[in-house]
């Protein structure tokens, strides 16, 4: 009896020694080695929030303000806490369907059962202070978070100042620095210097009672990180410049760009018809979207750097350079204005006996027979070698001018235009099948020709330098750093002498002062402006209306391209245009109130 006592003695001994080392080491899993308890409960009492930054401001010329920040709420879930409520009263209370609630929560579970996700995006200030009064009744399952939103004093600079929109998979698999609802500049400049607007996010842990009710900061917040505002762009706009452009070309397709010449300092960026900038932020950014894509005439489409069209009459003067240059003729060279065995007709004005004159009056056969020349220049017995030669030479000086080529703008999406290399005619006509008759509209701005209107107000910043050019950039400062990138500091040179553009701004002059010339509908009182007027042929409609200028012809402070499709002659439609921009940055307010109301009023589609 003795022996089995002892041995039943043992044996509870035994089973309380198991038992115990049990409980040791499961406390022990849980509290050494394995970290999910205390993480479900600091989930329970903590609550890890993203503290997201001020994007950064972005200013004009002159420190007005082109985009500021005002502040909205993201609703956000904890998916494994949404049990029990009466998820009917708080969709009634955000307004929102009912199924939509159960879509956004399933999303949000699939991504973390315990992390929060966003419920619903951007509620207002007003709807935020309703709802922290009644978030406690739904367990502590909901809470609200404060981020920026962009917002515009004016109505203006769409195109150019671009949009944000929220991360994709793809985004966030790019770059770890974003996650899950978080935006980023999607086009324009909020695209380009994404990196210095975006700022640092920060975090907070907060500690919360089983109401969602944030009762302090934990530990006094020594765990958590400030955010740090995005830089401020200084920008080279003229937001008066800019609004006043996109007036004048309302009701109108096309474009005006504004170069400062001296520096490359765009002044303004007109792309019409545009949009107000407002349409692509808060809640219905994606509607708006979806609505502008259907529009026949296109706002979304950004023509001041993407759209590629026949330079038409304004690409004489570079063939006229480029003839100089190659040796193909002299500043005196003469021929006759007719049409005898020509492609292309003559206006109906006096011979040109120069350079001088046959930019003034745009004499369409004088540039045929000025390219031809450049094509014909005996490089090589066979006609279609030598051919192919001389298009080599001519499309070297042609891309100098910063045509045919990105020009590596502070802003996404510019296309090159199109200066065609032998290849391409070899592709066309087959090798030895082509020469100078076979392109010979090329010779005034049009066949395979194609230039953007950022690169026709480029043009006319190098004609207003007599010879080079900056690269044309948006922005001058960024936060308290006053050195610019310094691909903008670099003089671009084209391959024609110096020389050769003296000419060049006096014809421009007589364009615009002297009888006889294309654009007297683009003269000012007290400002000598130099110009060149284009009518670009259109197979598809009417011409379009095209032209570039510079002022003052000394000292020059503004150069300038419009380009108006299916709006007829140049001098008609564009030249009045561009001097109106020119007389209101200038002299900051314009005079000539009958021409200005005419071309506001004016609407061409």
């Amino acid at each position: 009896m003795k022996h089995s006592y002892a041995n039943r003695k043992i044996t509870l001994f035994a089973i309380f020694i198991s038992v115990g080392i049990i409980f040791v080491a499961r406390l022990m899993y849980l509290q050494i080695i394995d970290d999910s308890y205390p993480t479900l409960a600091n989930r329970n009492a903590l609550r890890n929030m993203v503290i997201y930054p001020e994007r950064g401001l972005i200013l004009d010329r002159k420190g007005n303000y082109l985009v500021y920040n005002d502040f909205v709420y993201d609703i956000m879930v904890i998916p494994h806490k949404v049990k029990g409520i009466d998820t009917n009263e708080f969709c009634k209370l955000i307004n929102i369907p009912r199924e939509d609630f159960d879509a956004k929560l399933e999303k949000a579970y699939t991504y973390s059962p315990y992390k929060a996700s966003i419920l619903e995006k951007q509620i207002s200030k007003e709807m935020n202070g309703l709802l922290q009064g009644k978030l406690y009744k739904f367990n502590g399952a909901f809470y609200t978070q404060r981020r920026s939103l962009r917002n515009y004093p004016r109505s203006i600079a769409a195109h150019l100042l671009g949009y944000i929109g929220e991360v994709d998979d793809k985004m966030i698999k790019k770059n770890s620095y974003y996650q899950p609802g978080d935006y980023i500049g999607m086009s324009g400049l909020e695209k380009y210097y994404e990196d210095y607007l975006r700022g640092r996010k920060g975090s907070r842990i907060m500690m919360v009672d089983v109401h969602n009710r944030e009762k302090g900061s934990f530990q006094d917040g020594i765990f958590d990180t400030t955010a740090v505002a995005g830089d401020i762009l200084y920008s080279t706009i003229d937001a008066d410049l800019q609004e006043y452009g996109e007036k004048l070309m309302a009701g109108k397709v096309g474009s005006i760009v504004a170069i400062e010449p001296s520096t490359g300092e765009i002044l303004a960026m007109v792309s019409s018809p545009s949009y107000n900038p407002s349409l692509l932020v808060g809640r219905e950014r994606g509607n708006n979207y979806a609505k502008m894509l259907l529009e026949p005439q296109k706002p979304l489409f950004d023509r001041a750097l993407m759209a590629e069209y026949p330079p038409g009459s304004i690409f004489k003067i570079v063939q006229a350079l480029v003839a100089l240059e190659e040796g193909a003729i002299t500043p005196n060279a003469s021929f006759p204005c007719d049409k005898v065995g020509m492609r292309v007709g003559c206006h109906n004005h006096p011979t040109a006996t120069n350079v001088i004159s046959a930019i003034k009056m745009s004499c369409n056969p004088y540039f045929y027979r000025v390219f031809q020349r450049t094509l014909s220049q005996g490089k090589s017995p066979n006609r279609f070698e030598d051919a192919r030669l001389c298009l080599i030479d001519w499309r070297k000086h042609v891309l100098s001018f910063g045509l045919g080529k990105s020009l590596e703008l502070d802003i996404p999406n510019q296309r090159k235009g199109l200066i065609p290399t032998p290849e391409f005619y070899d592709k066309w006509y087959g090798k030895d099948h082509w020469n100078f008759y076979t392109i010979a509209s090329v010779s005034i701005g049009q066949g395979e020709t194609g230039i953007v209107p950022i690169q026709m107000a480029n043009l006319a910043a190098i004609f207003a330098n007599r010879g080079y050019y900056y690269t044309p950039h948006f922005i001058k400062k960024i936060g308290n750093n006053t050195d610019i990138d310094h691909r903008f500091k670099e003089k671009h040179k084209t391959t024609v002498r110096d020389e050769y553009f003296q000419l060049v701004a006096q014809a421009m002059y007589e364009v615009v002062h002297e009888p006889g010339g294309t654009a007297k509908a683009a003269r000012i009182d007290d400002i000598v402006v130099c110009g060149k007027t284009g009518t670009a042929q259109n197979p598809h409609g009417r011409d379009h209306s095209v032209f570039i200028a510079f002022a003052p012809m000394n000292n020059p402070k503004i150069a300038i391209s419009v380009y108006i499709e299916n709006a007829g002659f140049g001098g008609t439609w564009a030249a009045p245009i561009a001097s109106l921009m020119i007389e209101k940055y200038l002299k900051g307010t314009v005079k000539r109130t009958d021409l200005e109301a005419n071309m506001m009023k004016s609407k061409l589609f």
